[in-house]
């Protein structure tokens, strides 16, 4: 099989999305599974589905264009404010759509007037990370634009938070949604479907709190994909964190000096990479570089040291592990360096249904046996 490659085991994925949805709807929330890190993948969708997501929503228009294309019974949301120039083709492939700017409702009226069809909206509240969202005083405002709009139906409120400056879910912030929410319905005298609290990071607050007010959905992705609380990354109880893997192929091994010489300057990314120690090292070079993922993220097998990372070279110390061109090595990835690989066309992507097997414990698999010979090994990481 080809290398790069990002395997991705459905089952787990299913699995973990089937875990969350039960835990989540005990009190009284829905989930909407997030495919962007997955580049819409119409199968990775279709495990979350069966793992009980209410919907799928994605932040780019082609990413929902494929999900549309491989399923129609479910709710398919575009979770960032749509571009004037996309309009038309949002309200083709897009039940709902998260927004904030009057200019943009407007357009989606036309677009949807002109399709014959109704689009929903869920407008978005700034609650202090400081991304997208309408400011509290203005909300009242922006539903009343909403409700003028024939073609256009409000589905709901909704807020973000973590993504860009780390702001943690809380009481305090989620309440400022539900109030909100309370204030108007009684208003407009209408009733709102969605009041979608946020993302992954807010799955700790949401199982843990006992004020959870009118929060009936999230948005769920890196937590379905990588088992993780992407406000710490660390493991979530239960879940799997390898759904996902990199494989790469080695196409060199020597053995050079720990350290290099010469005068040094700038690298192909800027300031290289600290090279310490003395004597020499056993360096494997992988083809597989920036272009294909981000080193951020990417978690070698125990025992093998990333020593760098250019556009189409990944240089690691193999240790005790023994290694020969044409060898594979599997790499753990973080939310980062998966993004990057899925959308790499230099990366194939992978599916397999997998095999019902419970949760390892995070990063456990065992380390290779270095005397153990194979013909083509694949060391997987820890």
């Amino acid at each position: 099989m080809t290398a790069p490659r990002i395997e991705a085991d459905l089952h787990k994925i299913e699995r973990n999305t089937r875990i969350l949805v039960d835990r989540l709807s005990a009190v009284g929330i829905r989930v909407t599974g997030i495919t962007k890190a997955a580049l819409g993948s119409p199968g990775i969708g279709a495990a979350m589905l069966r793992g009980g997501a209410s919907g799928l929503g994605d932040s780019r228009v082609p990413n929902l264009a494929r999900l549309a294309g491989s399923d129609t019974s479910s709710r398919r949301t575009l979770i960032r404010s749509p571009m004037l120039s996309q309009v038309a083709h949002v309200v083709g492939v897009a039940d709902v759509s998260l927004n904030t700017e009057s200019v943009v409702l407007d357009a989606l009226d036309r677009a949807a007037s002109g399709q014959r069809r109704t689009h929903g909206i869920v407008l978005m509240v700034e609650l202090g990370d400081l991304r997208e969202g309408i400011a509290p005083d203005d909300v009242s405002e922006a539903v009343r634009a909403v409700l003028g709009h024939p073609s256009l139906r409000l589905v709901g409120l909704g807020g973000n938070l973590a993504c860009q400056n780390g702001v943690v879910p809380d009481d305090r912030n989620m309440g400022v949604l539900t109030a909100l929410v309370d204030t108007v319905e009684v208003r407009h005298h209408i009733s709102l479907d969605v009041v979608s609290g946020g993302n992954s990071a807010n799955l700790g607050w949401a199982l843990a709190t006992h004020e959870i007010g009118r929060v009936d959905e999230l948005r769920l992705g890196e937590a379905i994909l990588l088992g993780v609380d992407p406000l710490y990354r660390t493991p979530i109880p239960g879940l799997h964190t390898d759904a996902f893997s990199l494989v790469a192929e080695v196409i060199e091994v020597a053995v050079k000096p720990a350290r290099p010489w010469g005068d040094r300057a700038q690298a192909a990314y800027g300031e290289p990479p600290a090279r310490t120690g003395t004597g020499t090292v056993r360096q494997a070079i992988l083809a597989i570089g920036h272009q294909d993922v981000d080193l951020d993220g990417l978690q070698p097998p125990a025992g093998i040291t990333i020593l760098g990372m250019s556009s189409d070279h990944l240089v690691v110390d193999h240790g005790d592990h023994a290694m020969a061109v044409g060898d594979e090595i599997d790499f753990g990835v973080g939310y980062g360096a998966l993004v990057r690989a899925m959308t790499s066309p230099f990366v194939t992507k992978v599916e397999q249904a997998g095999r019902h097997v419970p949760p390892a414990e995070p990063r456990s698999r065992p380390r290779p046996d270095p005397s153990v010979q194979r013909d083509r090994p694949v060391l997987r990481s820890s």
